[in-house]
């Protein structure tokens, strides 16, 4: 109960107590002093506390005080009489007991005084016994009148209090006769359903059960319990008044949680009760059941997407493969791992990329009969249930409408975007008769997809195992290969054409894998960059590349720049600036003599994270170079925000520039850009005189490819860079 509450209804009682406990004071009132000493002796004496006053003006300035409880008093006396007092008592209505002790002897007198309000009348002389027990009397009377006024005062600040109580209580407090019709409602039906009160009273309790709950509340409310039976606890849903009006609309119905007692009359025996009625209390749940709904779907369901979770797939396989190894019938899953994803992911950011999940999730359902089930693993991972499936052709006419569903662009943010999908598909029985197995299979077949360019579906063979076994064993070799030092670091030179001299040498990493011999970074950068392994293999690279530009320095060759790529993931590092420095710092290398490389697809991912970064590097003076150029998504805008230093045109349009004329368009407005921008600008790939020919009447002069030098070993680049006898002799022929 709120604390104004509790201090008025406090406060009142107070109040109450010091108008009926009065202390039980005797005021003795008598001109004749020989009587008022002779009466306030004897009452001393009999234990009451007595005060005594000569004239009727000074008994009432005395009773004015309120503490008197029995005035003995006398009515002849001058001035202010006795029965004036009595009439000063009787008009205010002072609590206050009158005993009339006088020497008038007449019938009229104690008639007239009883009149007036006296309790008692005697007459002097009087006898002591008949005086005391008269005060006597007069004190238990008062008590008695107290207690009661007491009593009745609680009663009804306790009546009062259990109103509001009720009244105040959140749930529905409300009681029903024997035909189920309401006899009291309190007023939180105002609040929870918009009815009043008086609307709710004398209805039966089916008008406010929403339909769903009808039969159960019939059920239960006609029960007739007694005993330990006698309290029923149902959920119900409850109209709510205004339920046609839209804004209600959320909450039209009401989900309750009932606790009702029946009522039976107390006076019949216990074998013949009669049912009077029921008492009940209804608990709003709207919220708990809303979250309850909330945390289910939440379990079996993908939040992104709303599609099922793994949990849900597995539930709903397992009840496809029970139905179909009783009734003989065929089933088939599907894996789909959308292609591309990750580079748009990684271009666009993250956003861009939940977008384009929930879009292809949308396309994905329409592909889908009544009882598939679709459901997102992760990422973009995707896996189709399609039970009772007759053959393998209807799988595979699923599959041909899920890829032709995602051909169309998809239009997300302002960016219209093209993906594919690669489907792996398992059948039941002959591909395996468990959950794990035919999802095994389906991934399996789906990898194969995509080692065959992708955007395609394949049905399981037990021939791609060998080639699934051979990437899972590539990944755990990938992960012991730092600490079994099989990494290498190969340096490929990048040359001025005009002055004929090697300015840089750019660091690529070489695995040699004890079985499998030397493998390029295509065959496992890509891996590396799945698992995250990325991280640690730039970090080791940077280590590598600044110790052995170190000892190039001590040998002489201090104008030799290291370039050095690194991916988005490292750049995400939020200690990658100072780990860099630190590198430097440790090789007593200037920052100038590191050239870090960065793809377009890194450039764009978690931009502005990303360019704060780059440009703490170049402050520092570290060089930043844009590799394989014109083949990602990067921009003008993006191009003029960072502190860029060089452009290396991609080899795949140096490759094709003499038998194209939009590669050839293509690299001669990069240049031109590079020079606008104040740019350094390298191509890569130069493997013919031709290009490097064509390539110098374009003016650009810093080139790298086959032509000056394969990717060698550090012993090897260290000895061409003491003579420079093989770059020469390259550029002779």
């Amino acid at each position: 109960m709120p604390e104004k509450t509790n201090k008025y209804i406090n406060n009142e009682l107070l109040s109450a107590s010091n108008s009926t406990c009065l202390a039980e004071k005797i005021l003795i009132v008598d001109d004749e002093k020989l009587h008022q000493y002779s009466l306030m002796e004897l009452m001393k004496q009999n234990g009451y506390d007595v005060d005594c006053v000569s004239n009727g003006d000074a008994a009432i300035d005395r009773i004015k005080l309120k503490n008197i409880g029995i005035v003995l008093l006398d009515l002849n006396m001058d001035g202010t009489n006795g029965e004036d007092v009595m009439r000063f008592i009787s008009k205010n209505e002072i609590n206050t007991t009158i005993i009339v002790v006088s020497g008038e002897t007449s019938f009229e007198a104690a008639e007239n005084a009883l009149k007036h309000g006296a309790y008692d009348y005697i007459r002097k002389p009087y006898s002591i016994d008949n005086l005391l027990n008269s005060v006597n009397n007069a004190t238990k009377k008062r008590q008695l009148e107290s207690d009661n006024q007491k009593m009745h005062l609680q009663l009804r600040e306790s009546e009062k209090l259990h109103r509001y109580i009720v009244n105040k209580s959140p749930d529905i407090v409300y009681i029903l006769d024997n035909d189920g019709r309401f006899t009291f409602i309190n007023k939180r039906i105002e609040t929870l359903l918009g009815y009043k009160v008086k609307e709710v009273i004398g209805k039966h309790y089916t008008e406010l059960v929403h339909d769903d709950d009808m039969e159960k509340a019939r059920f239960k409310f006609n029960e007739r319990r007694t005993g330990k039976r006698a309290s029923i606890n149902i959920e119900l849903k409850l109209k709510c008044k205004n339920n046609d009006q839209p804004r209600n609309f959320d909450n039209r119905i009401l989900p309750i949680e009932i606790n009702s007692v029946g009522v039976y009359n107390t006076h019949d025996t216990d074998s013949n009760k009669k049912f009077i009625g029921t008492y009940g209390i209804a608990r709003d749940i709207t919220d708990r059941i809303e979250a309850e709904e909330i945390i289910r779907f939440q379990a079996y369901h993908d939040m992104l997407t709303r599609l099922p979770n793994r949990t849900l797939l597995n539930d709903r396989l397992n009840q496809a493969l029970t139905h179909a190894r009783r009734n003989k019938n065929n089933l088939s899953v599907m894996f789909l791992d959308l292609d591309r994803f990750k580079m748009i992911n990684d271009t666009l950011g993250h956003i861009v990329g939940d977008h384009l999940l929930q879009a292809v999730a949308m396309r994905l359902r329409h592909c889908l009969r009544e009882g598939d089930t679709l459901a997102r693993l992760g990422g973009d991972e995707f896996t189709l249930l399609l039970p009772e499936v007759n053959s393998k052709k209807d799988a595979e006419l699923i599959a041909k409408k899920i890829i032709k569903s995602l051909k169309m662009p998809f239009k997300i943010d302002n960016h219209e975007l093209f993906i594919s999908t690669s489907i792996g598909i398992s059948h039941f029985p002959e591909d395996g008769e468990s959950i794990d197995s035919l999802i095994k299979h389906a991934d399996i077949a789906m990898y194969s997809v995509k080692g065959n360019g992708k955007n395609g579906y394949q049905f399981y063979d037990n021939n791609m195992i060998n080639a699934y076994s051979k990437h899972l064993s590539l990944e755990n070799d990938l992960r012991r290969a730092l600490d079994n030092e099989q990494f290498e670091i190969y340096y490929q030179p990048q040359i001025n054409i005009e002055t004929r001299e090697v300015f840089a040498m750019e660091a690529l990493i070489r695995w040699n894998h004890p079985e499998r011999g030397m493998i390029t970074p295509g065959e496992f950068i890509e891996l590396a960059e799945e698992t995250h392994l990325i991280k640690q293999i730039g970090n080791w690279i940077l280590q590598n590349a600044c110790a052995e530009l170190k000892h190039w320095r001590n040998m002489g060759l201090d104008n030799i720049r290291v370039a050095i790529n690194v991916s988005a993931i490292q750049l995400e590092q939020s200690d990658f600036v100072d780990y860099v420095l630190n590198i430097l710092a440790k090789n007593e290398i200037p920052a100038k003599y590191l050239e870090i490389e960065i793809t377009e697809n890194t450039l764009m991912h978690d931009t502005d994270d990303g360019v704060l970064k780059l440009r703490e590097l170049s402050a520092h003076g570290i060089k930043i170079a844009i590799d394989d150029f014109g083949t990602g998504y990067s921009s003008l805008n993006y191009l003029k925000r960072l502190p860029i230093d060089t452009l290396k045109i991609d080899q795949s349009f140096i490759r094709d520039m003499s038998n194209s004329d939009e590669d050839s368009s293509i690299i001669k407005a990069i240049i031109a850009m590079a020079k606008g921008l104040n740019l350094n600008i390298i191509s890569e790939g130069v493997e013919t005189v031709a290009q490097s020919d064509q390539l110098r009447a374009w003016r650009c002069k810093n080139m790298q490819g086959f032509l000056f030098g394969r990717p060698m070993p550090c012993f090897e680049a260290l000895d061409m860079l003491k003579n420079n006898t093989q770059i020469k002799m390259h550029l002779v022929k």
